[in-house]
């Protein structure tokens, strides 16, 4: 091919082939733009024209999939990316069973994505653009006032239900909470396929670390749940993300996803040398975008490329990057692989 533009190296690398080059993008969030779906689309359709990306990922607020099943938090007060929560839904071991599946079209907070999703592709009509889910366990996870996290808590829970307790005491009610949620999640993905996305960045934030869940914990709490809300997508590309420390990418290189992307430089996790069919999306250390110089931030640019050379890549940081992320930095990465 010849003529090669965004959508279609966006596909051919997540399908495992070259392209004319590697593809770059970066995001984070936009935390005075993410409480409507006018307000984030513009805030996302000015950061793609801004800076040129090849593909775009939207980062909705961090909690909007825990709001779909009832949890409530105050917009006026973050702590880090985490608005404050005012109300979980789960409190006691028994509350697990009323987690229902959720009709899409009666969400508030799945049709403000979706709108938002629609906005964005008609402001972005040649970008590829992929919608943020995080997997049933981890908004089980939010809906109990948990982190997602090892040793890490949600704002505003101050006691949140013991994990260990909720899994102990009610393993049935969790698998009947976790089937609704993914139901929930497979209905989603197919409304957002028809509002025009072209794939889904699918979080499993910090629960494949072992010291949250062992192996056999994972294989029964997240693993089965996860393939119900992949399976959903018939068309688009889905980049699997597993968040922080111990996030063990090689676990997933059987899921039914295209791409894999993880923190090489986080405590035990491999770096980019690693062995995986699928395609790598990594490269950079999210933590440098906020500094003034930019040497760091092309010297990992440069050693990744060099990793990566001759294999289908996707370039970006290896987390959402701060939300005080200067302009040069992001510059930086952007012109990498011009």
């Amino acid at each position: 091919m010849t003529n090669w533009n965004k959508k279609a190296r966006f596909d051919a690398l997540l399908n495992g082939k070259q392209a004319d080059r590697p593809i770059v993008s970066g995001w984070h969030h936009f935390l005075d733009q993410e409480q409507t779906a006018a307000d984030l689309a513009e805030a996302t359709i000015a950061f793609a024209n801004k800076f040129d990306w090849d593909w775009i990922k939207i980062n909705p607020r961090a909690t909007y999939l825990a709001e779909a099943f009832g949890n409530r938090y105050d917009f006026t007060d973050y702590q880090w990316v985490f608005p404050r929560q005012t109300h979980a839904v789960i409190t006691d071991v028994k509350d697990v069973w009323k987690i229902d599946q959720v009709e899409i079209k009666e969400s508030a907070a799945l049709q403000e994505q979706i709108l938002a999703v629609k906005t964005i592709r008609e402001g972005l009509p040649d970008t590829p653009i992929i919608q943020t889910l995080f997997s049933p366990l981890t908004i089980l996870l939010f809906l109990t006032g948990n982190s997602s996290y090892v040793n890490q808590s949600m704002y505003g829970s101050d006691e949140p239900l013991s994990i260990e307790r909720l899994f102990n005491e009610e393993r049935a009610g969790v698998h009947q909470a976790l089937h609704n949620i993914a139901y929930t999640m497979a209905d989603y993905v197919r409304a957002l396929e028809q509002a025009g996305v072209d794939g889904i960045f699918y979080a499993v934030t910090g629960t494949a670390h072992p010291e949250l869940f062992d192996e056999a914990a994972f294989n029964e709490f997240s693993r089965p749940y996860d393939l119900i809300v992949l399976h959903a997508m018939e068309k688009g590309q889905r980049l699997l993300h597993t968040c922080g420390a111990k996030a063990q990418p090689e676990r997933f290189d059987d899921y039914p996803v295209e791409g894999i992307s993880w923190d090489p430089e986080a405590e035990g996790n491999p770096g980019l040398d690693i062995s995986l069919v699928k395609t790598k999306v990594a490269g950079v250390n999210h933590n440098i975008f906020a500094e003034t110089d930019v040497a760091p931030i092309q010297a990992e640019i440069q050693e990744a490329l060099s990793i990566m050379k001759e294999q289908p890549f996707l370039l970006v940081p290896n987390c959402a990057v701060s939300v005080n992320a200067t302009d040069e930095a992001l510059r930086t990465l952007r012109d990498a692989v011009k």
